[in-house]
């Protein structure tokens, strides 16, 4: 207890305490300059009422569908392909996948604007005109139909070698034994991942998907320097609406109420993770 005191100190200073202190804002009215004014639920009356905030909540959840996929499907994908790989390469591939998750989000941003870019065309619409799809070419932060999934995708880039490299870790310490013994079975390398990689990775999973969802829930910096929002609010996530109340419109007692609904659906999330879990792994 001695020991733990300390970190949990910290712990309850820098996360209980302003998670605290926005839940009682959430009941106040208050612009940042007069004084507050108790209005008790009438901000979450008015978040229900948001059509803006319920855009950004169906937002928010693309934006995590197209995280999870990118970060934890593809980078399982990668993982399983790495450990055929002769030990020296793989390092060198490791430390390559994970170059982008070191990068400020700033430069990661500067990078893709140019990536999407239709003025000069970008290394999307490049690779379009190549292959002969240059009737796809269109500008993809701009147009209502892709601007979503286009800024979704950067952050899952960046954290997809992350993922990768701690599935990788998990994959190396299943035993050789029991894949020399399945493999003289018969099995093939489909089902020695789905038979005895997938269930001794459960638990390393089952971690990585709470870090990725919670993650992609709390979203900002990209798609806020990407388009702030735009076009519309196509793009506007709850933690860029919640910026938006309190530092542009100053709105600080409705923007608590939006951070306190943030946390509450990051704690829904891995909820859902581990019940779901739980029931595959009975």
């Amino acid at each position: 207890m001695v020991f733990l005191l300390p970190p949990l100190a910290f712990y309850a200073a820098t996360v209980l305490f302003p998670i605290a202190e926005a839940m009682v804002l959430s009941l106040y009215n208050w612009g940042g300059i007069t004084s507050p004014q108790f209005i008790g639920l009438a901000n979450y009356r008015q978040m229900l009422d948001d059509p803006t905030f319920r855009e950004a909540a169906r937002n928010s959840l693309v934006y995590l569908a197209v995280s999870l996929v990118l970060e934890i499907g593809v980078g399982l994908v990668i993982a399983n392909a790495l450990s055929y790989v002769v030990r020296r390469w793989r390092d060198i591939i490791k430390t390559l996948y994970l170059l982008p998750a070191i990068l400020s989000t700033v430069t990661i941003s500067l990078f893709f604007q140019r990536v999407y870019s239709s003025e000069p065309k970008g290394l999307v619409d490049q690779l379009l005109s190549a292959v002969g799809l240059g009737s796809l070419q269109q500008p993809w932060l701009s147009d209502l139909h892709t601007a979503l999934v286009a800024v979704s995708i950067p952050d899952g880039w960046r954290l997809m070698g992350l993922y990768t490299v701690i599935l990788l870790a998990a994959i190396l310490t299943v035993p050789k034994e029991v894949e020399e013994a399945a493999r003289l079975d018969g099995a093939t390398e489909r089902q020695l991942f789905t038979k005895i990689r997938l269930p001794h990775l459960r638990p390393v999973l089952l971690t990585t998907l709470i870090m990725a969802a919670t993650f992609g829930l709390r979203g900002f910096d990209i798609p806020y320097l990407l388009t702030n929002g735009g076009p519309g609010t196509s793009t506007e996530l709850l933690t860029t609406y919640m910026y938006q109340q309190a530092f542009t419109s100053t709105n600080f007692g409705y923007a608590s109420a939006l951070s306190v609904f943030i946390v509450v659906e990051c704690v829904v999330a891995v909820g859902v993770i581990l019940v779901l879990m739980r029931r595959k792994a009975a």
